[in-house]
């Protein structure tokens, strides 16, 4: 006779199973030391399971925020995926994060060029890396940082950007009035976000320090003050510059439910600049968020905690992953 308590166990095992199926992927990864930058910085390199290479390269250009090598794991089903495709990826973590040597919060874009090529060189010292083949994903914040790279090497042979913007300030106010619209904020509300980013935008054009913004009353909403000089260094990015030279392939992935990012004045831009025949490929995808996972999963923390962790590949929506696949598959033949 089987008892409950016997079947309690027999699921557990088999859930306990699941999961560790679920988060085993076709990779290997390798800790390295990324050197050659302003400081050395720890990382993932992630390679196809199989044979010695020289593979193609994806190098990660994180979006905003204190994010690790593997992005919490987040990064893991793309790596597989590149992997398909006979790409290694390598990321790592920002100055500042996980002890790492330095502050991501003392940076501007330029510096988050000069280190992201940094990562790009001593990648190309290694034997089981195909220089001819090494290009840049990253989402986000990253499109202000890609096109700086393309532009600082002529070698890097494509770009995947994901829900990346063009303006900053314009992008700010999109997401003010989008997370407010999402959540039906009163008319209240609204103005009063608009006063607030009004004085703040005065207190930037006029340089002031955050020990100025605090003794002028304005609101601070939980800024601190590396955030705050964070923002005075990086306020004015506008990618349209870069952008215009990027001769390179580019795979430009939106949500339309991005809230964080007005994808049709990305697309439209991306669009206008980068215009030669077949160079850009744009994937929209009508269940995605800013980060490209199911809509539905984003907007419950307990059913995207336990995807994330029973099923990692499902966060994506359909397409997001093969997508990029085929993107490398293609480049070059």
């Amino acid at each position: 006779m089987v008892t409950p308590l016997a079947v309690v166990v027999v699921l557990i095992v088999g859930l306990v199973s699941w999961t560790l199926y679920q988060n085993n992927y076709d990779i290997r990864e390798e800790k390295v030391m990324i050197t050659g930058g302003s400081v050395p910085l720890p990382g993932v390199l992630a390679l196809p399971e199989q044979g010695d290479g020289p593979f193609g390269l994806v190098v990660f250009v994180h979006g905003d925020g204190p994010i690790d090598a593997t992005h919490e794991t987040f990064y893991r089903p793309l790596w597989e995926s590149f992997a398909k495709a006979g790409y290694a990826s390598l990321s790592w973590d920002k100055p500042g994060v996980n002890g790492a040597p330095g502050n991501w919060l003392d940076q501007s874009m330029d510096d988050r060029a000069a280190e992201t090529e940094a990562a790009i060189e001593w990648a190309r010292g290694r034997s089981d890396i195909d220089p001819s083949r090494i290009g840049l994903w990253g989402a986000s914040q990253a499109g202000w940082v890609m096109p700086k790279v393309v532009n600082l090497d002529p070698d890097v042979a494509f770009v995947i950007a994901v829900g990346t913007a063009i303006n900053w300030l314009e992008q700010g106010e999109f997401n003010t009035i989008a997370e407010l619209s999402e959540r039906n904020a009163s008319t209240d509300e609204f103005e009063k976000a608009r006063v607030d980013r009004a004085k703040n935008l005065e207190q930037l054009a006029r340089d002031a320090s955050f020990g100025d913004l605090v003794a002028s009353g304005e609101a601070t909403d939980g800024l601190t003050e590396d955030r705050w000089n964070f923002i005075r260094k990086n306020y004015r990015s506008d990618a349209r510059a870069d952008l215009e030279t990027v001769e390179v392939p580019v795979l430009l992935m939106l949500g339309v439910h991005d809230v964080n990012v007005d994808i049709a004045d990305t697309e439209r831009v991306y669009r206008e600049l980068l215009d030669s025949p077949g160079q850009l490929v744009v994937k929209k995808y009508s269940d995605g968020t800013h980060s490209l996972v199911k809509k539905n999963l984003e907007d419950s923390e307990l059913m995207s905690t336990l995807v994330a962790i029973l099923a990692p590949r499902s966060l994506f929506v359909p397409g997001y992953l093969a997508d990029q696949t085929a993107f490398l598959e293609g480049i070059h033949g």
